[in-house]
């Protein structure tokens, strides 16, 4: 038994709990190929313009499964994680828009998951994307279930330790718990705000998170947080949970704006996506008004490294030199013949 999962959009959130739901139940999982510019151009080939980047890849990743002849893939439909709070349209229409621009042969596994209706849960859920395999028994189903919850909140553990994304989910797959060294101190902070699909996929991102080290800087993401911190910075921001992914980017944004020991903000969106545009607008506004500076990254299948990466070095080249602003406003010239101390010039470096 096989089942084809696209290394793309719900991925880089559930799938440590897709992990141990379906190898607990003996279906082997067949991931597409890390995301290329291929991948971006055959998706971007067969859907409008207009559609955003994440769903282009998307796309593109189904035909990287069917290319390697898998001919079950799951491709769920996530409308609400919670009474009222849903996801958006292209999300939720997911198995309706993949239907309609590749017309290839292959059975498409779409569960739905509804919170904001009855008798869709998750346990509905987890029965619908599994019953072509033949397994129908809602014991097993609900055994496989805590396995998965396990897997899930193994890697949750780690990533919240500070744990890298690819690393904490190879020790979770393995049922492993490590704990990160953090003992490590950077002379900047940045907070890196987006979504999981915009910030984890290397190409998409364009390895975001290896340039910002080369720059020695301390990333943190909402991976990182509480459900609880997220609420505090959505309620500090005067914002009410619509969006499913808001907690994630509103509530998240909110928190490290308010923190003091992040020197900045930096958030990833697709161009066009119409709940990012709103969200982003109010987390600007209290970026402002809490004096935090923060950089805008908007990405589709045309934007460039060499822009990209230009931006990203002159936004931290900015945050050194507020910083050192900052130490040299503090020091107390001693000696006129002596501008800095010892102590003062280290603090300086």
């Amino acid at each position: 038994m096989q089942i084809g999962i696209p290394r793309a959009l719900s991925y880089y959130n559930f799938f440590p709990f897709w992990y141990g739901f379906f190898s607990d139940l003996g279906i082997e999982i067949v991931l597409s190929d890390p995301t290329t510019k291929q991948t971006m151009s055959t998706g971007a080939s067969l859907v409008v313009p207009e559609t955003c980047l994440p769903v282009k890849v998307y796309v593109g990743h189904i035909l990287n499964l069917l290319d390697k002849g898998i001919d079950k893939i799951f491709v769920p439909s996530i409308q609400s994680i919670a009474p009222k709070i849903y996801n958006c349209s292209k999300l939720r229409g997911l198995p309706d828009l993949i239907r309609n621009v590749i017309k290839r042969d292959f059975t498409m596994i779409e569960a739905t998951l509804d919170k904001s209706e009855k008798k869709q849960g998750l346990y509905e859920f987890l029965a619908e994307a599994v019953k072509p395999f033949g397994i129908t028994d809602m014991n097993v189903i609900k055994r496989a279930s805590k396995n998965a919850w396990k897997v899930y909140n193994n890697f949750h553990v780690m990533t919240r330790n500070g744990f890298p994304y690819k690393k904490a989910l190879k020790y979770a797959m393995e049922n492993k718990v490590v704990i990160a060294d953090n003992s490590k101190t950077y002379p900047i902070n940045i907070a890196l705000i987006a979504h999981g699909y915009n910030l984890y996929d290397e190409r998409v991102s364009m390895k975001i998170f290896d340039k910002l080290e080369k720059l020695d800087v301390k990333v943190y993401t909402a991976d990182q947080l509480t459900l609880e911190q997220m609420a505090e910075g959505l309620k500090a921001m005067r914002s009410k949970l619509y969006w499913a992914n808001e907690y994630e980017i509103t509530g998240a944004a909110a928190h490290y704006i308010k923190n003091k020991q992040i020197d900045g903000i930096i958030t990833i969106n697709a161009f066009g996506c119409g709940p990012d545009s709103l969200m982003l607008e109010r987390m600007d506004r209290f970026a402002r008004k809490c004096n935090k500076p923060i950089l805008n990254l908007s990405i589709d299948e045309q934007t460039g490294e060499a822009g990209f990466v230009t931006r990203i070095e002159a936004f931290v080249d900015m945050l050194y030199r507020k910083k050192r602003t900052k130490i040299i406003n503090k020091i107390k010239i001693t000696d006129r013949s002596q501008k800095y101390t010892d102590i003062e010039c280290r603090d300086l470096i």
